[in-house]
């Protein structure tokens, strides 16, 4: 899709400096006055994590003894900050061998679009050479692991099953397993580690939205997560990989944790992060989730709502250069909900995809082919076309979800 294909390709999520946008009168925004979610650093409507939660990257006592007299490469994002500090920039400072940096999506420092590939480069802060597995391989090579000893994988992930770093994580392990590379997993909170939610997704909807049969939430931090990946024998050829988690200190599955820097660009605040696990659904539909604007998984609306009852908000997105690419309905205007204030449940909540299916002039333009992608399953677009309730269809997810938070149990590093 010109409109879509990117966007649920990557499933994810870009955004520049967009106040200037706005001043240059690029976005067109018409609402309500409301007061819109704050923005990273500040996060006023999640509370503040709780004293001493330690990120496995702040364990330097830990970390240090393990890559001394070894060459090492970093698999990290912008998210692999130790206070405000980026832990490749930490541990060069501390005299480390580090010989090479790999960036996921969206970039080693996180400023590539969202479904852009990525050149290698020379970090300048570093002198680094940096390799993209968001370009021509999304997994590092043997010959790109051939001068590396130990590898250290640090990025934030925000605990939903099409969010792609769980996908990179994944890679990486079958590199290293293939490789006989060592890897070091410095672990991070989930934002929705509270709760399991959501379809299982079937065998025949793997793909790197989806590279795991297990919920739309899954309730785990990436190195509980490497535990069950690497137990259930989900890398290519049942092969295991030699890792090991330097574990978060202080921090349980059902604490509130407000991240101290956006996972990524499209994901800016804490309501856009409780909510994406929800609303992401609507990236296999006609509906834009703002991308293209300042408020991206934190609005929903179509050209195709006008004068629709209860569908007053509006909003226009437009392609922002080295950021959002081809947004959904580029420069058009949008007619939909403002999500910015509503309190958000801690589940996978189908109620604005059920109204927004049912209020939809057009239902079979309704959805696209990626949303059976998004969702792991056919069943769910099925269940909405027959008019089952968000109760019913529920229901139907039982059975999976009581098979896998059985399995889950044993991988589990937090209470």
């Amino acid at each position: 899709m010109k409109v879509r294909t990117a966007a649920i390709r990557t499933a994810f999520l870009l955004q520049p400096r967009l106040f200037v946008v706005c001043l240059l009168g690029l976005v067109q925004c018409h609402a309500r006055p409301t007061t819109p979610a704050t923005e990273f650093p500040a996060a006023a409507q999640t509370p503040a994590p709780p004293p001493g939660v330690v990120v496995g990257a702040a364990r330097l006592d830990v970390l240090l003894p393990k890559l001394t007299g070894k060459r090492v490469a970093l698999v990290v994002n912008n998210t692999a900050l130790i206070n405000k500090t980026h832990v490749a920039d930490t541990l060069k400072s501390r005299g480390v061998n580090l010989v090479k940096i790999f960036g996921p999506e969206h970039g080693f420092r996180g400023n590539a679009a969202n479904g852009e590939h990525v050149q290698d480069s020379i970090d300048h802060q570093t002198g680094v050479l940096v390799v993209s597995l968001y370009g021509k391989n999304r997994k590092p090579t043997p010959r790109q692991l051939a001068d590396v000893d130990v590898v250290i994988f640090d990025i934030q992930d925000v605990g939903a099953r099409f969010y792609t770093y769980i996908s990179t994580l994944h890679y990486l392990m079958e590199a290293c397993a293939e490789n006989k590379k060592h890897l070091i997993i410095l672990d991070r909170p989930n934002p929705n580690g509270s709760y399991v939610d959501g379809p299982v997704r079937k065998p025949e909807f793997k793909s790197f939205l989806a590279m795991h049969p297990i919920p739309v939430t899954h309730g785990m931090t990436l190195g509980e997560m490497a535990g069950m990946i690497n137990g259930e024998g989900w890398l290519d050829g049942q092969r295991k990989c030699d890792f090991e988690v330097i574990q978060l200190l202080h921090w349980k599955h059902t604490d509130d944790y407000s991240l101290p820097v956006r996972p990524s660009p499209n994901l800016p605040n804490d309501q856009a992060i409780r909510l994406y696990p929800s609303i992401c659904l609507f990236e296999g539909t006609d509906i834009s989730l703002g991308r293209g604007t300042p408020m991206p998984f934190q609005i929903l609306g179509s050209p195709a709502l006008k004068n629709v009852p209860n569908m007053t908000f509006q909003f226009t997105p437009v392609e922002i250069k080295g950021t959002t690419m081809d947004p959904p309905h580029e420069n058009e205007t949008c007619y939909g909900i403002d999500l910015r204030q509503v309190p958000v449940a801690r589940k996978v909540d189908l109620q604005y995809l059920l109204k927004v299916y049912k209020l939809y002039p057009n239902k079979e333009k309704f959805f696209i082919k990626s949303f059976n992608v998004l969702a792991g399953t056919e069943e769910l677009q099925q269940q909405i076309k027959a008019g089952m309730t968000e109760e019913q269809i529920r229901a139907s997810w039982q059975p999976g979800l009581d098979a896998f938070k059985e399995k889950r149990k044993q991988y589990l590093l937090y209470p």
